[in-house]
């Protein structure tokens, strides 16, 4: 019982999962108001703004700084882990959903001139972000670092 009442006092932690909670809601709040309509996937599915992969880890890496200070070897860790997941977003992820997007209008293409391409669902578009989604994303992270951490 000693572990669940320790892990519920690390504010680290829940600043870092508080950060995800929130830019989660946000991303599926501005999903509805663009699209008009619910998707439930949206509350935990990947891509979109704000970035919830950045404010996950800008939240961790600012509770650090915050808890142990900048020349920490906790917020140095966690300062690179968020680079480096951050990068990752931009670049990667991002060129992963447009190729989803262009692979998925193909199969459609080829069934409507039927071709049978058996394939069951469409590939995840929503995996990557632009530099304003990650940088909202860790805007939101530091901040809600910063109110948990206080």
């Amino acid at each position: 019982m000693q572990f669940f009442s320790e892990l519920l006092q690390n504010k680290i932690l829940i600043a870092s999962a508080t950060g995800w909670v929130i830019a989660q809601v946000l991303k599926t709040i501005l999903y509805v108001i663009l699209n008009r309509e619910f998707v439930a996937e949206r509350l935990v599915g990947g891509g979109g703004m704000p970035s919830s992969h950045s404010s996950t880890v800008c939240a961790l890496a600012a509770a650090c700084a915050i808890q142990y200070g900048a020349g920490s070897f906790e917020f140095a860790v966690t300062a690179i882990l968020a680079m480096v997941v951050m990068y990752d977003a931009i670049g990667v992820r991002q060129e992963t959903g447009k190729q989803a997007k262009v692979l998925n209008d193909m199969v459609e293409l080829f069934s409507h001139m039927g071709k049978d391409m058996d394939i069951e669902k469409q590939l995840k578009e929503f995996v990557g972000h632009t530099p304003l989604q990650v940088l909202a994303g860790a805007i939101l992270g530091i901040l809600t670092a910063y109110f948990i951490m206080s």
